[in-house]
């Protein structure tokens, strides 16, 4: 597929937005995106323009970042760019950038933060195999009343 795939790095802008909807939870947030430059005049670094993304988040992706985002901290996001172009109040050309976001996360170079696993959704129960013999590729078979066991190891000589 041709999709515009994007990067960026910014500041949460808004608080993110949860809803439960018919295809899944969705969340939503605006993410803010400066450039940087260095201005010799004043021997300093200095905000140049600012963009503003509406990011789009889905199923757990949209739980995690509801319950992990606020507003001003460092994220980066991930995902598909989607430009659009609109008519609001008679005038038209109203322009949006959005991101559909594969992946969000806090940008480690401006903190820290701390990673909770998220509890997973019930899951049927896939029954235990043997684990593989690494050395012929052929499965082992695990003594009777200890499945899913692994083999033990043999020595092997170092020369």
């Amino acid at each position: 597929m041709n999709e515009t795939m994007v990067c960026v790095v910014g500041n949460v802008a808004t608080r993110p937005v949860y809803r439960e909807t018919a295809s899944g939870p969705a969340a939503r947030f605006r993410v803010a995106v400066s450039s940087r430059y260095w201005d010799r005049e004043k021997s300093a670094w200095a905000d140049g323009h600012t963009n503003f993304f509406t990011v789009w988040a889905n199923r757990q992706l949209a739980t995690n970042t509801a319950a992990s985002l606020s507003v001003g901290e460092p994220v980066i996001v991930q995902g598909r760019l989607k430009v659009r172009t609109e008519t609001r109040e008679g005038q038209q050309g109203w322009m949006s950038a959005d991101i559909d976001a594969v992946a969000i996360g806090h940008d480690l170079a401006r903190g820290t933060t701390a990673f909770r696993r998220a509890p997973r959704p019930e899951q049927t129960a896939v029954p235990d195999r043997p684990e593989p013999n690494w050395d012929t590729g052929q499965q082992d078979s695990p003594p009777p009343g200890e499945q899913g066991a692994r083999p033990s190891p043999e020595p092997t000589a170092v020369t």
